[in-house]
């Protein structure tokens, strides 16, 4: 008996006797394995996206005016999800309020303000977190070696830098020059907009007094928008990002790791001579993060400065709602993230971050916030 795909073609299963078709399920494996096949599904899919169907044409017309007036009602559905979601955002600053003195404490404990009691510190482990024998002597022999230091460390060292370097996301941002200064970072905060305000977010990253740049606090602020486009409200799918705004970043004199200098040889036309030109550029760096390009009021964008705003908000977002709320599990490895569902649309958000970091501006305009 012969069977499966070999060089691309789908293979029929042979018996001496009879030929047996194989099953629709062994078709559709077959051919998912075979590019050409893929490819051309592809195509045709892509030729069909937007593409009329001819049937509204075909309809009476007394139809087709009762069919207009169910649109009428889906614009009113969307003003009314609009509406939903400016609930949403205020749920979300209501209960900001109710974490904020839990993750206040949390950045206490980091930064060593606070030392936790005993009480607050013990923790009965899962079954799957319990330690193998081996586990454990080196547990000890950790401890026993920590035990000799002359100083005992405070808070959590590296806590956030430790949560940056376990997240891809956030990771792809990194370069080697960045974390020196990201061991200075102390605590992230989400801060909303005051009710009656326009819908939008802030990031502020706090920093402890270092060498590198005089600000203690940077900030990313995105503005948003709950409301239907009126040209396309059938478009409308929840909060979109508007723009978002950066700030200036005080560097100390030559620690400015957003750029770099570097060295060229001219040679000089006429004479023949070759001198060295001395010239200041951009150098890839998690922060640029706080310089997103600017948004004319047209919000006509090509499309690198789309890619780059599109990667920027997606990361905001998952700081927001993820890095912020959950951070210790993801200092410790323990958070999961849910791209099991996804999996290329996560890769794609790691390219995309790597590209955020990096001075040439890569992809695309999310659509909205909640997914």
């Amino acid at each position: 008996m012969v069977s499966g795909a070999m060089n691309g073609c789908l293979c029929l299963m042979v018996v001496p006797g009879f030929v047996r078709l194989p099953s629709a399920r062994q078709l559709t494996v077959q051919m998912m394995q075979n590019p050409q096949i893929l490819a051309a599904l592809q195509e045709r899919l892509d030729g069909l996206v937007g593409s009329p169907s001819g049937y509204m044409e075909s309809l009476p017309k007394v139809v087709k005016r009762r069919v207009n007036a169910l649109k009428n009602l889906q614009v009113k559905c969307a003003h009314i999800e609009a509406k939903f979601y400016e609930e949403v955002h205020e749920l979300e600053r209501k209960y900001a309020a109710l974490y904020q003195p839990l993750f206040d404490k949390r950045s206490d404990i980091v930064k060593a303000a606070y030392e936790p009691t005993e009480e607050e510190c013990e923790w009965k482990a899962d079954e799957e977190e319990e330690l193998t024998e081996e586990m454990k002597e080196k547990a000890k022999v950790e401890e026993e070696k920590k035990d000799e230091e002359k100083e005992d460390p405070k808070g959590v060292p590296e806590f956030w830098l430790t949560v940056f370097k376990n997240v891809d996301l956030l990771s792809d941002m990194l370069q080697e020059h960045d974390e020196p200064i990201l061991k200075h970072l102390q605590d992230i905060k989400v801060k909303f907009s005051d009710p009656g305000q326009p819908m939008s977010f802030s990031l502020e990253f706090n920093f402890e007094p270092n060498e590198f740049f005089t600000n203690t606090l940077l900030t990313k602020t995105y503005k948003m928008r709950s409301e239907p486009d009126e040209n396309d409200p059938f478009s409308f799918d929840g909060p979109e990002i508007m723009g978002c705004t950066g700030c200036t970043i005080d560097w100390t004199k030559g620690k400015n790791i957003t750029l770099k200098t570097i060295k060229k040889k001219q040679k000089h036309k006429g004479r023949g001579t070759v001198r060295t030109v001395t010239k200041t550029v951009p150098n890839d760096s998690f922060f640029n993060f706080f310089t997103p390009p600017d948004v004319p009021e047209s919000g006509d964008l090509d499309e690198d400065s789309e890619a780059v705003l599109a990667a920027d908000f997606e990361i905001g977002h998952f700081i927001r709602e993820r890095i912020v709320p959950r951070a210790v599990l993801y200092f410790t490895g323990e958070a999961i993230e849910d791209d099991d569902d996804d999996v290329s649309t996560h890769h794609s958000l790691c390219v995309m971050a790597s590209s955020l970091s990096q001075t040439s501006e890569p992809s695309h305009w999310p659509s909205h916030v909640f997914p």
